[in-house]
This record gives C-alpha cells, sequence and structure tokens, in this order.
C-alpha cells in the first residue's frame, strides 16, 4: 500500500495575534463601516495567530513591502515587488519543511528520491520550487520534478494523487510532495467584503511528505492512501476565484461558500464512497481543511460531525493556530491528527478540501501505526503576547 511515511511543517519567523491585525486593519481602513465589519471578521475567525514573512507589521519596524504615508494610509506594494519578496523569502520556509520531513524519517535516505512535487498558488519564478529541493538536497538531476501552481487550497490533493500514481506505476518510487504559500504578500486595503475576509484568514507556511510503496518500519505512524476523487459544485464558480492585479493577486471569496459547501457536502460524499468497496465505507476520522471557521461549523452541522473529537478537532487547532494556508493547510491537519493520540490505528480517514471551481477534493486514507510526537517549531518572533508553539 502506498503510504505516506512522513510529514513535516514550518511557518516564517513572524507571528501576529489576530487581534493586533484587527488592529492595524482598522487603521487602514478609512471607512466607519468597513471599520465595525474588521472587528467583527476577526473576532469570529477561529483565529488567534497567525504567521508571516513580513516583518512590516511590528512596531518601530522598517517596512519592506507594505508602507505607510506620513498621514498613516498603507502604500500596497505592486503585484512585482510582492512577487520579487515571494522568491527572496519562500526558500527558508519551504527548506525547513522539507529538512523536518527527512529528519522524521530517517530510514528513508534522500538519494533515494525519485520525485519532487511542489505546490504554491501565491508566487512565481523559474527555477522554481522544484529545483531549489533538487538542488538544495544534493538529488541527481534525472529526478522526475513536477510543480503545481495557481490552483489554490485544494492542491495538496492532485499532488498526493501524483505521487500515489507514480508509486502505483514504479514500486521503488518515493515522492517528496511539499507546499510552500506566502499568502501574508497579498493583503490589499480594498472597499469589500470579499478582500476584508481574505485579509482575516490567509497566512503562510509550508509542509512537506514522504510517500512511498516502502513497508513503513515498526513502531512509526505514517498514512496508508486508498482513494482519491474529484467534483465540481455546479453553478458555484463565481463564489470563489483568485487573479492576478496589479496590485497583488486579487480574492473573491463569497460569504455564501460555507452554505454552498454545506448544503452539497452530503450528496457529494455519498457519489464518492457509494463507488467504494463496503469495507472502504465506513470513515470514522475526517480531517477537512480549514478555510474557515464557518465552512467547518457548516459542514460539521450538515454531515452530522462532532468537533470536538480526532481529526475535525485537529482542523480547528490548526485554524487557530496558524489561519487559512492556503495549500499547505491540510497538510498540517493530517500531521497533527497523526500525533493525537484518540485516533486509533486502523482508522479510516475520509479528507476534504476545496477551492476555486468551486472544486471538492477527496481522499480516502488509513492510519498505520502507533501515534508520533510533534516536533518543536523553529523560535520565531511573536506580537500581541502570543508565545511561540
Amino acid at each position: 500500500m502506498n503510504t505516506i511515511h512522513a510529514l513535516a511543517t514550518a511557518v516564517p519567523p513572524y507571528a501576529y495575534h489576530q487581534d493586533y491585525a484587527a488592529d492595524c486593519m482598522k487603521r487602514w481602513v478609512k471607512d466607519k463601516a468597513m471599520r465595525r465589519m474588521v472587528t467583527h471578521l476577526y473576532r469570529q475567525s477561529g483565529i488567534e495567530r497567525r504567521f508571516s514573512v513580513v516583518p512590516d507589521f511590528q512596531p518601530g519596524a522598517t517596512a519592506r513591502l507594505f508602507r505607510e504615508s506620513p498621514d498613516g494610509t498603507l502604500l500596497e506594494p505592486t503585484t512585482g515587488e510582492r512577487n520579487r519578496f515571494y522568491q527572496e523569502t519562500y526558500p527558508a520556509v519551504l527548506m525547513e519543511a522539507v529538512r523536518r520531513v527527512l529528519a522524521t524519517a530517517p530510514w528513508i535516505d534522500p538519494g533515494a528520491i525519485t520525485h519532487v512535487i511542489t505546490v504554491s498558488c501565491t508566487g512565481f519564478g523559474n527555477p522554481g520550487p522544484d529545483l531549489l529541493i533538487t538542488r538544495g538536497l544534493g538529488l541527481s538531476g534525472s529526478v522526475e520534478r513536477y510543480h503545481l501552481g495557481f490552483m489554490g487550497c485544494y492542491a495538496a490533493f492532485p499532488a498526493l494523487r501524483m505521487a500515489d500514481q507514480f508509486c502505483a506505476a514504479r514500486p521503488d518510487a518515493v515522492v517528496l510532495v511539499a507546499c510552500i504559500e506566502l499568502c501574508s504578500l497579498h493583503l490589499q486595503i480594498k472597499p469589500t467584503t470579499d478582500m476584508l475576509l481574505a485579509n482575516a484568514l490567509f497566512a503562510d507556511g509550508a509542509a512537506a511528505a514522504l510517500v512511498s510503496r516502502r513497508p513503513l518500519p515498526a513502531g512509526k505512524r505514517g498514512l496508508e492512501l486508498h482513494h482519491f476523487a474529484t467534483r465540481l459544485i455546479p453553478d458555484s464558480a463565481e463564489e470563489m476565484a483568485w487573479s492576478i492585479g496589479d496590485r497583488g493577486f486579487d480574492m473573491i471569496l463569497s460569504s455564501y461558500v460555507p452554505r454552498i459547501l454545506g448544503l452539497h457536502a452530503r450528496d457529494l460524499l455519498n457519489d464518492v464512497l457509494g463507488g467504494l468497496p463496503p469495507g472502504c465505507r465506513d470513515v470514522s476520522e475526517w480531517a477537512v481543511h480549514p478555510g474557515g471557521k464557518a465552512i467547518l461549523q457548516a459542514l460539521a452541522q450538515h454531515m452530522a460531525w462532532d468537533p470536538s473529537r480526532g481529526a475535525l478537532r485537529a482542523a480547528h487547532e490548526v485554524l487557530r493556530d496558524y489561519g487559512n494556508m492556503s495549500s499547505a493547510t491540510i497538510m498540517f491537519v493530517w500531521k497533527a491528527m497523526l500525533e493525537a493520540a484518540d485516533i486509533e490505528e486502523g482508522a479510516l480517514v475520509g479528507s476534504l478540501a476545496f477551492g476555486p471551481g468551486l472544486t471538492v477534493e477527496f481522499g480516502l486514507m488509513q492510519v498505520c501505526g502507533k501515534p508520533v510526537t510533534s516536533e518543536t517549531v523553529a523560535p520565531h518572533h511573536a506580537l500581541g503576547g502570543v508565545p511561540g508553539p
């Protein structure tokens, strides 16, 4: 069985408490009604802190990207300036996640890696993250490299599905999957609910996974990959979109998304699970991309899931501690789930993520092995009284 042997995560060095971020936003938003909306959105987000590669928002910091005019107006950088900052800052965060995943699975020699799949929707550059990893690890020039770009929050699933297919076609394959997202680079001050909501949710982070058909060593815990599926919710493409503007990437994130996902979730999952053998339908845990608190609540309500247990609890905890890091976020959830003592060996896990389209991605996995111990995250600077993890 193709298996995720190891998962690792990394975040940038700057952490911002959600209350502090709200205060910054209210300073830049001039309309009184919009400032009240900022207060509401940030308080109801389910997020306590978020991480960013941008140091500009620290008191007394010399701004490098988001500068203020003498009257306190935020001078928004161009798309080119944001992308240059992406290219400058993503390597350290991405390579930290990659180094950690290799340290977590010492039974896999880096030289055994046959494929590298990278994912990002928040910046562009070529040579890109796939070559950075290949060179950074000293891998052979014959390693196959693939990059999935601009797909959004669900992109870890196509990447993992590719890894599963590579391992099925080539039994000796070892696939490194890595997601890197720097969403905070695209903060914009626009008088729209969509942009204010995006500013309240998105954050920066990276995650990596090692996938192989090799047997998992005794005493280690992983996720066996059983099935993948993708579905489109009809007549919903305009509810979530991500395009390139002159002042960053423009986000359309309708407040109707949680309701749409909730209303369609049961039919979509019945359709997917109904096509599986009977033994694969007994899903006991749900690992969901925490796109936002309202999304998790809508899914739990319509699916009658208990948000206080197991994998769904892990989704709320990741949202609380890190925010929405686009494609990397679901890998944070999988990692937290593997560290949870109350998720038993052999549990079938249904996992979901969603993004522009509206696209819904599904993965069926099975927990193998005993709980693993979490690795300490690297030190960082925290604001608003939030200690480092």
